[in-house]
């Protein structure tokens, strides 16, 4: 099964952090974004993110998935204090090929992937070809406010 992963953080040592991510997921990884630097998104009273995206071929479900992603998270002593607030390690599943789900815990596509430059940007680095959906990720990122995309950089 092919997952997109997005990847942040912006609390304590970022990359070594989003490491543990790659480390994880390294056997599995079909293609990987260089780590971007980009401001936050939502609450913006915190420092930089850093983010990447890893393209994975994995066997597990994609409930399974989420608490792969979890656990990695609580090694990184993850808290959610605020909504949209700052975080040690957020991984989140993007998309799973052929898999839809409005389930609470899991929706699938993430809702929101499709206005976040922080996502789509490192997205279309790993995969020039990539597709939310139906929908070219190029098309995505040309609908975007231009500032925001901007401010997505390499780190």
């Amino acid at each position: 099964m092919r997952a997109v992963l997005s990847i942040g953080s912006n609390m304590d040592d970022r990359r070594a952090l989003l490491q543990t991510v790659f480390d994880e997921f390294a056997a599995e990884t079909v293609a990987a974004s260089p780590i971007y630097s980009t401001p936050p998104w939502g609450v913006t009273d915190q420092d930089e993110f850093l983010n990447a995206v890893l393209i994975v071929d994995v066997e597990e479900s994609p409930v399974e998935l989420l608490r792969r992603g979890q656990v990695l998270e609580q090694a990184a002593e993850r808290v959610r204090v605020r909504h949209w607030g700052p975080r040690t390690l957020d991984v989140d599943i993007v998309q799973v090929e052929g898999v839809t789900s409005s389930e609470p815990e899991l929706t699938l596509p993430h809702p929101y992937a499709h206005e976040r430059a922080f996502v789509l940007v490192p997205w279309l680095a790993a995969d020039p070809d990539a597709r939310l959906g139906d929908t070219p990720v190029a098309d995505l990122i040309a609908a975007l406010d231009l500032a925001e995309v901007e401010q997505v950089k390499l780190a």
